[in-house]
């Protein structure tokens, strides 16, 4: 295993771990049960929250649900920061996981827009299921989209709009990487559980 793998990028927000590990404890749940729900190992998040290692998108999508809140609230912002416009001068992005995403919406909304970058073979990707609807446009690059047994090759232009509930999984077909436009939204339910964690040997 490298180094990457076990440190947090360069440039990573510190803000992630502490803010996860309140976000836990305002929750009321402990390390095992939050883990549980979010389709991680108790170790794996007890990493997340000492800064030991950075959370993928996904992951951060996972534990949003879990603990009834956005990625925004995860990522530290806060309702007062939240405006109508955002301006792209404003769209500070965040590397976690080997992901880089920019926030394309306003904080605290029902919705979660971003704007995201997804590195050739990047490490983390998981296989997700959870209520709620997920709408995705492809900026530069193609998309690889697998949707239960369908899968999708997406290239500039293209978008997809699917029910949050079929398993779900997107990697970068490029050896650039893909860049897309990534809305979906933030429904909380138990089901939250089931995703079901990394996957390997996807078909290329």
């Amino acid at each position: 295993m490298s180094s990457s793998d076990t440190e947090p990028p360069a440039g990573a927000l510190p803000v992630v771990a502490p803010q996860l590990r309140a976000l836990r404890r305002r929750a009321s749940l402990t390390l095992e049960a939050a883990a549980r729900d979010a389709g991680l190992s108790p170790a794996h998040l007890s990493r997340l929250e000492t800064g030991q290692r950075q959370p993928s998108l996904p992951m951060l999508l996972s534990l949003a649900r879990t603990y009834g809140t956005t990625v925004s609230d995860l990522l530290g912002e806060t309702a007062a920061d939240r405006d109508a416009a955002v301006r792209a001068a404003d769209m500070e992005p965040t590397a976690a996981g080997g992901w880089t995403y920019w926030p394309a919406g306003a904080a605290g909304r029902g919705m979660q827009a971003l704007r995201v970058h997804v590195p050739h073979r990047s490490q983390g990707d998981i296989v997700r299921v959870h209520p709620g609807e997920e709408w995705l446009y492809v900026l530069k690059g193609r998309l690889r989209l697998r949707l239960g047994d369908a899968l999708h090759r997406l290239g500039p232009g293209d978008s997809a709009h699917f029910d949050s509930l079929t398993p779900h999984r997107i990697a970068a077909q490029d050896p650039d990487g893909v860049e897309l436009l990534f809305v979906h939204t933030l429904l909380q339910s138990p089901t939250a559980a089931l995703c079901l964690g990394p996957t390997d040997g996807e078909a290329s």
